[in-house]
């Protein structure tokens, strides 16, 4: 196969046939004048093709796209986009949208949180959520509820049978009605056809540590295995350095090409003054999974019980497929709780207790120290990067550890009153802005990445 581009001509051979045919096109692409028709090529000796990607003149890139093979002719879907900026103007980015499918966690947090930042932050750019399921436009997460800023749009869900195979067609379809520079898969996926830049965030390593933590996530430990070790994804980016460099180790991946960029809790999660409960509690603010480690803090919480009245509250809502715990006297199960709720909720606990076997980043954690609680949590490697000494760690699986630990708390709550000022001194390290700021430069460094 050679390729060769000089003053708006394009010589192309496959298998020895030359495609004249393919020149007109070429030009029309690189003078803008079309987005996208078929051409028919005759073609005798045909081995393997896929897709090619071509570099045209002025910063033009074009790409043609096999669809199929039928009486000896090859169908192109010739693909592309407008002249591109340099890097660094104004851009168009598409994000992921489909953790906006569920109600709460982590990933719907982080996908939620950062659309947020970037329009705030970049409102020379474009933002497009872009995903096959239907979600609601997050109107009232924005600061003057209702009205969803300018440069925020909401793509539209599969009509026909090839927009469906979303990740193979659909969503290249998408982004090429909406001009879209970059594409941002905000949970484990991105395209399967490298035609634009792509930027995976990669939250954690738990769909390939044990299979109990995550028994339906077949789907994710077999294609973001592949699409990572292939180098699909343009730039990859994690939630802290112990994911980073266990990502790299896993899936052999380019140190230069994974970064590390931290959460941040939310803005309006501060502390407030609120009347002190009737009974103190401790407080575990995620999903209820096996991984959260669950069943030993409320065996941890039994002992304390047995010396002081205190109660547990879980918040969060119980992972599908997973039995969560039986109520009983002292045990409340709040199920997903509103964010307007969190902040007396997280002020007024004893402490919030975060055992986690495994984690990419620990946000409820963060979440409780920026409201001033006392965090007892894991000694798991992300945990520990992003509290520091600003939290209590204990190891997961010692639970006689863990109810001494909040023994100590529910007999004198006022002696860890430096830690949890601590706690909010070390919050103020974390911003949205800082984390939409970081990721913008990974969008730059994917797209000069992806021109070379």
């Amino acid at each position: 196969m050679l390729l060769d581009i000089a003053d708006h001509q394009l010589h192309f051979e496959v298998a020895g046939i030359f495609l004249s045919d393919l020149v007109q096109a070429v030009e029309d692409r690189l003078q803008g004048r079309q987005i996208g028709y078929q051409v028919n090529l005759p073609v005798q000796v045909f081995q393997f093709l896929k897709w090619i990607q071509v570099l045209g003149a002025h910063d033009v890139i074009l790409h043609f796209c096999v669809l199929r093979r039928k009486r000896g002719r090859l169908h192109f879907f010739l693909l592309g986009g407008a002249r591109g900026p340099v890097p660094g103007n104004s851009v168009t980015i598409a994000l992921d949208a489909t953790p906006l499918t569920v109600p709460t966690g982590g990933v719907q947090r982080y996908t939620l949180e950062l659309a947020k930042a970037l329009v705030k932050h970049f409102p020379d750019d474009e933002y497009w959520l872009l995903s096959d399921q239907a979600f609601p436009m997050p109107e009232a997460d924005f600061p003057i509820a209702g009205e969803v800023p300018r440069n925020m749009h909401c793509g539209e869900v599969p009509r026909t049978f090839a927009e469906r195979r979303w990740w193979l067609w659909g969503v290249h379809q998408e982004m090429m009605q909406r001009g879209v520079d970059v594409f941002h898969g905000t949970d484990f996926a991105v395209p399967y056809l490298p035609l634009r830049p792509s930027v995976m965030t990669l939250h954690d390593l738990s769909p390939w540590m044990d299979r109990d933590w995550q028994p339906t996530a077949g789907r994710i430990r077999n294609r973001t295995r592949v699409l990572l070790r292939a180098g699909v994804a343009t730039m990859v980016i994690t939630p802290s350095e112990a994911v980073r460099r266990a990502a790299i180790d896993r899936f052999r991946l380019a140190p230069d090409r994974i970064v590390a960029i931290p959460l941040a809790a939310a803005e309006h999660l501060r502390p407030v003054r609120a009347p002190a409960p009737a009974v103190p509690y401790f407080l575990f603010v995620s999903t209820i999974e096996p991984r959260k480690n669950v069943a030993r803090l409320i065996e941890a919480w039994r002992e304390v019980r047995k010396a002081h009245r205190v109660d547990l509250v879980l918040a969060g809502r119980v992972r599908n497929g997973f039995a969560g715990p039986a109520p009983e006297e002292g045990l409340h199960l709040r199920g997903p709780v509103p964010e307007a709720d969190l902040p007396a909720l997280y002020s007024g606990a004893l402490a919030v207790v975060y055992p986690s076997l495994y984690e990419g980043f620990g946000l409820p954690v963060l979440e409780a120290m920026q409201c001033g609680a006392l965090a007892i949590t894991s000694c798991d490697p992300a945990i520990m990067e992003v509290a520091s000494d600003a939290a209590i760690h204990v190891e997961a699986t010692d639970t006689r550890a863990l109810a001494e630990a909040m023994t100590a708390v529910a007999a004198a709550p006022k002696k860890f009153t430096a830690m949890r000022e601590r706690a909010l001194d070390r919050a103020k390290l974390f911003s949205w802005q800082r984390t939409a700021e970081r990721t913008r430069e990974v969008y730059d460094a994917a797209r000069r990445i992806f021109r070379r």
